[in-house]
């Protein structure tokens, strides 16, 4: 009796198995922030597109952009850093460490294995300056900003690096050097951050305050934090127009970029005015992320 109870439970357990992975690995997609990985590699990919002459072997394109989503790593040892945060903000709360869907052991297991692992493929198959920029932003994202969130608003500034560090992967993926055009790529990406994350640390400034975290407009106010917003515009602007004299792009994109510049800016000086609220800061961070899509698809499809 007691043997046939013991197979049962057996059975059960395997027959579960399975089901209990499935949100697992689920859990440990979230972790690792799709959207931003998803951004990350895409632009890995636009760097390489543009880097002159060939993309080379296919073999190098596709382990490139799988190195580089698997630098995502960054995002889970970040989640797994911040788990406590997450449990006291309301946008957070409900991710799978703070939740308690998963293990944090697994996390950081993962997020190291996935480190590794990026930084493997990379060797492999690029070449060692790729490599050093793909360590470069794993252990800023994780080693400094991570923990600078909570002592200094300048951890977005510091945050934007990592952030723009794929495209010049993919650059120098293609070239093995840095160059103007190189640094212009990274340029975008950094000085799009800024006034994109601001936007949000200003619509979302209680939750982040019950987070613990220091953003600008809770150490330095709304008004400063405006104008922050609309200067980092103002650099985005100018280093997005640099493309069209380097040779990235011809005079589709000096066009579009100067129409969305002027868009965008327009928009960025509203924050000026001390009657504007929320709803501005949900527009602006809106109009940023349509900016950058149009912007990156017209550089890539103009350089053809």
């Amino acid at each position: 009796m007691s043997n046939s109870m013991t197979q049962t439970a057996d059975a059960v357990s395997e027959s579960m198995a399975p089901r209990a992975t499935v949100p697992m690995i689920r859990d440990l997609i979230e972790l690792a922030k799709p959207r931003i990985t998803m951004l990350a590699t895409f632009t890995a990919g636009v760097g390489l597109w543009m880097a002159p002459g060939s993309l080379g072997p296919l073999r190098t394109a596709v382990f490139l952009l799988a190195a580089t989503a698997l630098i995502a790593s960054a995002n889970t040892l970040n989640c797994w850093v911040e788990r406590e945060i997450d449990g006291r903000m309301q946008r957070t709360r409900k991710r799978p460490l703070p939740a308690g869907r998963l293990n944090p052991r697994i996390a950081l297991a993962a997020g190291v294995l996935e480190a590794i692992a990026a930084l493997g493929l990379l060797a492999a198959t690029t070449n060692p300056l790729t490599v050093g920029l793909g360590a470069a932003a794993l252990v800023i994202y994780v080693g400094v900003y991570t923990p600078l969130k909570r002592v200094s608003w300048w951890a977005v500034v510091v945050g934007a690096v990592p952030g723009a560090i794929p495209p010049m992967m993919g650059w120098t993926a293609g070239t093995g050097t840095l160059s103007a055009a190189g640094w212009t790529l990274f340029g975008i990406l950094f000085f799009w951050q800024l006034p994109h994350f601001i936007a949000i640390s200003l619509y979302l400034k209680d939750d982040y305050q019950r987070g613990g975290l220091k953003v600008l407009p809770l150490v330095r106010g709304d008004v400063i934090a405006r104008r922050h917003l609309f200067a980092y515009t103002i650099l985005l602007v100018l280093v997005s127009l640099i493309a069209s004299p380097l040779g990235m792009a011809g005079p589709t994109y000096f066009v579009t970029a100067s129409l969305l510049g002027a868009g965008f800016l327009y928009l960025a000086a509203g924050g000026l005015r001390r009657t504007v609220g929320a709803r501005w800061a949900r527009h602006t961070f809106a109009y940023s992320i349509v900016y950058l899509s149009v912007l990156i698809g017209v550089l890539v499809l103009d350089a053809l």
